[in-house]
């Protein structure tokens, strides 16, 4: 077995095991050709309380402070949970319990004039607070909810999606 292969396998191991948050504290790297070895993380994962998920490209990963957040991820609380993440343009987001949050949409590329959040709220409660791309282009945020499009003008809002 090459010593390519040897990696390989251990990767496939660590991503069933653990997640990319254990990959990335070993040093690993994703797998070539997936999504994250090209598209670099939208944000991180910052604050943590109870049991809170990331769902990606059909993986479901314990969210752990550090743990990458990317393009069409979808953020999970359970009951009495919280989890905080930290966008690449300062954008911060923050999930009460039992939320489901899409990440949509996320550019940020300023100097080529491309900026853009859009996620979708399906139940729970998000507290928004904008960075450089509600700052950038106002009318490039949006969070979709089962009733309404909130469009950000402002720097902060809370919202709250019942599961009904």
């Amino acid at each position: 077995m090459n010593h390519s292969t040897k990696i390989s396998r251990r990767l496939i191991a660590c991503r069933q095991l653990a997640g990319l948050a254990i990959c990335a504290l070993l040093g690993l790297q994703p797998l070539a050709g997936s999504a994250q070895a090209v598209e670099p993380a939208s944000g991180v994962v910052k604050t943590v309380s109870g049991q809170a998920f990331i769902d990606y490209n059909g993986q479901r990963y314990l969210a752990q402070i550090g743990s990458p957040v990317y393009l069409r991820s979808q953020l999970v609380t359970g009951p009495n949970s919280s989890m905080g993440v930290t966008f690449r343009d300062q954008t911060v987001i923050s999930l009460g319990p039992d939320s489901h949050l899409g990440i949509d949409q996320y550019l940020f590329s300023p100097n080529e004039g491309k900026v853009g959040l859009v996620a979708t709220m399906a139940r729970g409660t998000l507290n928004y607070v904008s960075g450089l791309i509600a700052k950038l282009k106002p009318d490039g945020v949006s969070v979709n909810t089962p009733t309404a499009v909130i469009g950000v003008r402002g720097t902060q809002f809370v919202v709250r999606v019942d599961p009904s």
